[in-house]
């Protein structure tokens, strides 16, 4: 059952109602710009593979240049780089619209969606910081990135509608536009936001170059945030090739937003009430839970009953990633902390980056079904990498286990 009081709690304190309500039009280009760039790269060459190379250049500059990011804002506060990206942003998409449209060479194209994943607006990991610095009690800091785990997912449910209206309307370009609008008109409203006003630099100890990889037990949590997040990418190209295998393409992104749904409903009932395991035992068993949730999906035939399947797959998955806010949090110094959550979206890109290369690779050769397997069993394996953490750290600290808090 969802309790809201806690919600109720959090969104009572007006700095904090106020920051993620001036977030939101800012944050929607995620849900818009990966999707509206492909289409528009597929529209103008006419092959799907320009348009998944020029996408996968565009994640691939947001998560490579992301901890630099992270760590100037660490140092100088966020202000200058979301100004920076405010207007980088909007510019680096409308280049990319230009050399799209004009015949360009190809390397171009690429550059320039690379430029601009690298400048988009920063907010999200700004939040996760802010959350960090102005919720003490770890119980309402669960509560806010539950709430932020289900804005995501609300923003991935409606950013592809958002282009596919656009689409059917006008052009892909105007989806592109449209993102480009909104990240610099976010951007210019968050700027104005709580968040940023009650913003703290944190005083700086010993400078590592290696910032929060340097920190102990981080490094072991990014290889655990990659490998399940390797599963997410199986789960949409599996879902996809599904959908496909059924006779229906256009069904996979109802089968994707079914799975979001689980997700949000997951999340918000995770962050509603505290739990008695520690933090630290209950992502290993979130992990597994995620992976017997997955698996039948390789075993589900009937459009019917995978669809309705998709539901339940889907619960564990913002509570995973919830506990992953929580655990950087918990393992990263105040001084790392935004570079800190950029590497944990690094993870996560490469991971889903990571599960696509294999999902297409055993599509060569099997059907969806090998996929979800992949899927559960990675899963699985990312769950038995977080508990051995688990164990190393205990059997470090010379104690049966951690502390328990609620989370």
């Amino acid at each position: 059952m969802i309790s809201l009081a806690r919600y109720s709690d959090l969104l009572a304190q007006p700095a904090l109602r106020s920051a993620i309500a001036a977030s939101v039009l800012g944050r929607l280009p995620i849900g818009i710009t990966g999707l509206a760039i492909l289409m528009l790269a597929q529209d103008a060459s006419g092959s799907f593979g320009r348009g998944g190379a020029t996408a996968a250049c565009y994640v691939a500059g947001l998560a490579i240049v992301a901890p630099l990011f992270g760590r100037l804002i660490d140092r100088y506060g966020p202000r200058l780089m979301l100004l920076a990206c405010a207007f980088g942003f909007p510019a680096a998409l409308a280049a990319l619209l230009v050399a799209l449209t004009s015949a360009a060479p190809l390397w171009v194209a690429f550059a320039l969606a690379a430029t601009t994943g690298a400048c988009f607006p920063p907010i999200t990991v700004c939040m996760r910081t802010f959350f960090k610095q102005k919720l003490k009690e770890e119980a309402l800091l669960a509560t806010a990135y539950s709430l932020e785990s289900v804005l995501i997912e609300l923003i991935f449910i409606l950013g592809p509608v958002l282009v596919a209206m656009f689409v059917a309307l006008a052009s892909p370009a105007a989806a592109v536009l449209f993102a480009a609008a909104c990240g610099c008109a976010g951007s210019l409203l968050f700027q104005r936001s709580p968040a940023l006003q009650q913003w703290r630099i944190e005083t700086r100890g010993e400078s590592s170059l290696m910032g929060p990889l340097a920190d102990r037990g981080f490094v072991p949590l990014l290889a655990v945030i990659v490998c399940y997040a390797s599963a997410f990418g199986l789960v949409e190209i599996g879902t996809t090739a599904y959908a496909t295998e059924s006779g229906s393409p256009a069904f996979a992104g109802v089968l994707l937003g079914v799975m979001s749904i689980g997700s949000a409903v997951g999340g918000l009932v995770y962050g509603s009430r505290s739990w008695r395991l520690p933090l630290s035992k209950q992502f290993p068993l979130m992990l597994a839970i995620m992976g017997l949730g997955i698996a039948p999906l390789a075993l589900l035939p009937v459009a019917w009953t995978f669809a309705l399947w998709c539901l339940g797959a889907g619960v564990a998955m913002a509570p995973a990633l919830i506990m992953q806010s929580m655990l950087v949090a918990r393992s990263s110094r105040p001084e790392h902390s935004t570079e800190a959550f950029t590497w944990s979206s690094t993870g996560l890109l490469a991971g889903v980056g990571l599960g696509l290369t294999i999902g297409g690779v055993l599509l060569e050769h099997a059907k969806s079904p090998a996929v979800f397997a992949t899927a559960a069993a990675l899963s699985l394996v990312a769950s038995a990498l977080a508990l051995l953490l688990v164990k190393l750290k205990s059997s470090a600290q010379g104690t049966p286990g951690s502390p328990v808090t609620p989370s």
